[in-house]
This record gives structure tokens, sequence and C-alpha cells, in this order.
């Protein structure tokens, strides 16, 4: 349970390591990117004057305290599982080598890629994608509150179109802001899917990876 001052929802947490052993149970590879914006992001605090570099070196940061605590949710639970870090912070996590990565594949562990790309001015939305396309993902699945693509915030307007079916170029051209631009441009160029999907619903992730999600499927 998440008290009032904390950033984490553990039980929340919990489910979600709960719906990736049973997404993994089907026999797919698993490789995570989390953010941190539950802790601290770099943008806002450029705001009050804070130097870029800096503050996104604090949001990476972020990203391995959380991708710390889901990988020892996950080996809580008996789930294979091991932390790489782009951002070098040996003591904590092995560096990301994607020959070893791919090993660790191999041997059915889930493979959670901490610290961003590692660079600021990268969001973690760029970072997954580069992930994916680095170890040869068949698709990128982005973990959303809502059920996936609107033409704008359905939390403030009510009215918000929801959208199935996208090519990349509609999301560019339309700059619906669901991901990093960059991070579409990079799935894009490798023809690399990507689903949005509503995280809070309960087995969601299980029935993206089966094909019957009710998400927003991203494709040429």
């Amino acid at each position: 349970m998440a008290a009032q001052d904390s950033v984490f929802d553990l039980d929340t947490l919990k489910r979600v390591a709960e719906e990736i052993a049973k997404a993994r149970s089907l026999g797919v590879e698993v490789g995570i990117v989390i953010g941190g914006g539950n802790i601290i992001r770099g943008s806002e605090l450029e705001r009050f004057g804070l130097d870029r570099i800096q503050a996104d070196s604090m949001g990476m940061l972020a990203t391995i305290v959380n991708s710390i605590l889901l990988e020892q949710m996950l080996l809580s639970q008996g789930i294979p599982s091991v932390m790489q870090s782009a951002l070098p912070i040996e003591t904590v996590a092995e560096s990301i080598t994607l020959n070893r990565t791919e090993s660790y594949f191999h041997e059915g562990r889930v493979v959670l890629f901490a610290g961003g790309t590692g660079s600021p001015y990268f969001t973690t939305d760029t970072a997954a994608a580069l992930r994916a396309c680095e170890i040869g993902a068949d698709a990128l699945l982005k973990a959303t509150k809502v059920d996936g693509v609107y033409d704008r915030d359905p939390v403030k307007h009510s009215d918000a179109i929801f959208y199935s079916t996208l090519t990349y170029d509609d999301v560019l051209e339309k700059r619906l802001m669901v991901m990093d631009m960059a991070a579409v441009s990079m799935c894009r160029d490798r023809g690399l899917p990507i689903v949005v999907f509503n995280m809070k619903r309960e087995d969601e992730l299980v029935r993206v990876v089966q094909g019957k999600g009710n998400g927003t499927l991203i494709k040429e």
C-alpha cells in the first residue's frame, strides 16, 4: 500500500509484477524500461532554473530506483530478473551490454533497462524505443493510465476521440503526444509496432501480448 507521502504504490507494483509473470509464462521474452516521473521529472526542474543536464541526471537516477524496486518485486515472486543500466553505476547494476542481454533472454530472465539512454535531453520513451530496436523486439508496449491514444487528453476532455489504430505518420503529423516524437520516429524507421494500452486494467498486459488488448496499435 502507498502511504500518502510515498512515491511508490506497492500494491499496484505487485499486480504489475504478477502480470509480467503471466506474460512471461506465455513464452514471451520481456524487457522493461521504466520511467522515474513518480519521483522526479528533469524537465520540470528546468523551469525552476536548474541546469538541464543535472536535472536529467536526477531523472535517470529516479529510473534506477524504480527499476531496483520492480526487480526486487519480480524476484520476490520467483521471477528471474536482472537490471542493466545505461548510466554507469556498477555498485548497483551492471552496464548494458547487448551480448549479455541476449544471453539473459535465452535464460528466461526479465531484463530491466534502467538509466534512460544514459544521456541528457532524451526521454524514457526514446530509451524504450532504442532498447526495443537494439534487442530486435517484435513490438514496443507503452503502458499508460488511459485506454490508448486520443486526439486530446481524455482526462480533461470527455469528448476526446479514441484511436484504435494509427500510422506512425498520423502520430507525428497530428502531434499526438502519447510518446516522444523521437521515439515514434525511431520505431517508424525500424518498422517496430507500438501498442499503447491501459496498465490500470487488470490483465490487460496479458491480453495485449495475446493480441486481444483494447489499446491503440501504431504501425505503418
